[in-house]
């Protein structure tokens, strides 16, 4: 079945402080929040939704669990009517480590939550100092480990060059998702907004912007770590949007709507590259055709961004042609190669 989220932005609320990077009302595309509307939203949404489709109202923009009590329960009271009425499966909401705690939770649970999307950012004290994020690696691994045991879907939000991040950290910080029991993650790599104080650090020279070449090597090995332990990676990168694009919003970063797919691309490189090493294939491959079967929906990103990765393999082994086939059998990230 289809899944679908029924976006409710409620931008920055809820948030104790201003994280280096963060303009929220940027990233979501909303500026207000009118909770008067919310209902309107949700039945506006509920008549584009195909009958056998898997959905969820989705509370994204803020740290939800931090908003005013009442009004957090207003707002998952709302979604609970449509969770009785058949119309909706369960409730999506996205929140901070230190806005978790087993009061919470069991608040979430009797309103019909199943999925807590936690800003989780980095596992390195260093990195969430110098990102100004206002709580420690402890608070995320006891907010995970909560959020896991008490039977949510988990969903472990990181991001990319942060100021004082490293590549090793990034790694690290997913295999520290991985290990808490997360059913999925989204990787964000950093784009710096205008009015952020960020942006003020990149100017000043104490923070530099990653490349585009940059965000995506960095982006592949944080989501080989996801893919080689089965966490599904929901998305890479912010969502597209004209907020992400033009000098108005975005300062510097590389912000590329294929992202995705560039990371994706370079990922199956590798795993490419490793398959020829492991079956000793290489002087095979001098001269003749190389067949590469797929997964379903995955030639293009096998083939590579624009090709790219075709061209490098013919450079490197010498190949002659390549064809990249889909093969109902293969599992995404897996491929069978035949000379």
């Amino acid at each position: 079945m289809r899944h679908i989220n029924i976006p409710v932005f409620i931008p920055h609320l809820g948030c104790p402080n201003d994280c280096v990077f963060c303009n929220q009302r940027t990233i979501s595309g909303h500026c207000d929040y009118q909770k008067e509307n919310v209902r309107t939203e949700i039945e506006s949404a509920l008549e584009t939704v195909e009958a056998d489709s898997r959905v969820q109202i989705a509370f994204f923009g803020g740290s939800f669990t931090g908003i005013d009590r009442n009004e957090m329960i207003y707002l998952l009271s709302v979604a609970k009517e449509y969770i009785d009425k058949g119309m909706v499966e369960s409730v999506r909401l996205s929140t901070r480590p230190d806005y978790i705690d087993k009061e919470i939770l069991g608040i979430l649970k009797g309103y019909g939550v199943k999925s807590i999307e936690l800003g989780i950012q980095s596992m390195s004290d260093r990195v969430l100092l110098a990102s100004k994020r206002g709580h420690t690696a402890k608070k995320s691994r006891l907010a995970m480990k909560l959020i896991a045991e008490s039977g949510f879907e988990l969903v472990g939000q990181m991001m990319i060059g942060l100021p004082e991040s490293s590549e090793e950290d990034e790694i690290f910080t997913a295999e520290e998702i991985c290990k808490s029991g997360a059913a999925g993650a989204r990787i964000y790599p950093t784009v710096v907004f205008n009015d952020t104080e960020l942006c003020k650090m990149a100017k000043e020279g104490v923070y530099t912007p990653l490349t585009l070449d940059e965000a995506v090597k960095r982006s592949k090995s944080a989501k080989s770590v996801f893919v080689k332990n089965g966490v599904e990676v929901i998305r890479l990168g912010l969502q597209s949007s004209e907020n992400l694009t033009g000098s108005d919003n975005v300062y510097s970063g590389d912000y590329h709507s294929a992202i995705g797919e560039m990371v994706d691309s370079l990922l199956y490189y590798d795993i490419i590259k490793k398959r020829i090493e492991e079956e000793n294939l290489a002087d095979k491959l001098r001269g003749r055709d190389l067949i590469i079967y797929s997964a379903p929906g995955e030639v293009s990103k096998v083939s590579g961004h624009q090709r790219e990765n075709k061209r490098r393999l013919q450079d490197e082994y010498y190949v002659k042609n390549i064809k990249v086939i889909e093969k109902n059998d293969i599992l995404r990230y897996n491929i069978i190669l035949s000379v």
